[in-house]
């Protein structure tokens, strides 16, 4: 593994858990970490990119698929680490493009939604420039199997957990395992929520963007970091 890039919330006070992460700029709620390098190693500060509307046209446009956010590479905000745009989005099927902080495309990402026509399992793709295409599905076929025959038992637990304000449910598998060929360039472990990066031709800023993507996509039971009114 060459790097574990994870999505941090930030409390007010700018302390990720006990350690002061110095010069975060106000605003910023996000950060994403390598926790290969140390648990609040910082490689990106996040922040969405509002379009014309604000924050109500953002997550308007946000229940179809489209993000849009920006990775600094420093809480000064003076340069741009990489740029994440939506080119379409619609029926179960969204397509993403990376840019460069020189305006050059590091690559593209598009998400299939479960039962969108291509699978039963949401399909992720990630296709780096010059480099193989990596495909990866969500969860496990076995996992989804025993979750589903399980999916009663969960509604119960749900139920009483409402009514007793106490309580959790499993969420539905989330492991997403990349393959170029024989090769496995990425996975995103959801025990820990990180995209780990093993192969030495991926760029690291693409990565990021990936790992921030995913958790916008947090089921029901997750918490979006760019779903803030």
């Amino acid at each position: 593994m060459l790097s574990a890039l994870k999505v941090v919330a930030l409390p007010k006070n700018g302390k990720a858990g006990e350690v002061i992460l110095p010069g975060v700029a106000e605003g910023f709620r996000h950060v994403v970490t390598d926790t290969s390098r140390g648990p609040f190693h910082v490689v990106a500060y996040l922040e969405r990119e509002l379009p014309q509307g604000g924050i109500p046209a953002y997550l308007a446009a946000r229940k179809t698929g489209a993000r849009s956010f920006v990775l600094w590479d420093g809480p000064e905000r003076r340069s741009r680490l990489a740029t994440l745009v939506t080119t379409s989005a619609g029926e179960g099927v969204s397509v993403y493009q990376v840019w460069g902080g020189q305006g050059e495309l590091v690559g593209t990402l598009v998400r299939e939604k479960a039962l969108s026509g291509k699978g039963l399992r949401t399909r992720w793709t990630v296709a780096q420039t010059g480099c193989p295409e990596a495909v990866g599905f969500k969860g496990r076929i076995f996992w989804w199997y025993v979750w589903w025959l399980l999916f009663p038992v969960q509604v119960a637990i749900g139920v009483g957990s409402l009514l007793s304000g106490s309580g959790d449910v499993a969420r539905g598998p989330r492991r997403i395992i990349w393959r170029a060929g024989q090769e496995v360039p990425m996975e995103f472990r959801s025990d820990e929520d990180e995209v780990q990066v093993h192969a030495q031709w991926a760029d690291l800023r693409l990565a990021a963007a990936l790992s921030a993507l995913i958790r916008t996509f947090d089921s029901w039971m997750g918490t979006p970091w760019d779903d803030g009114k």
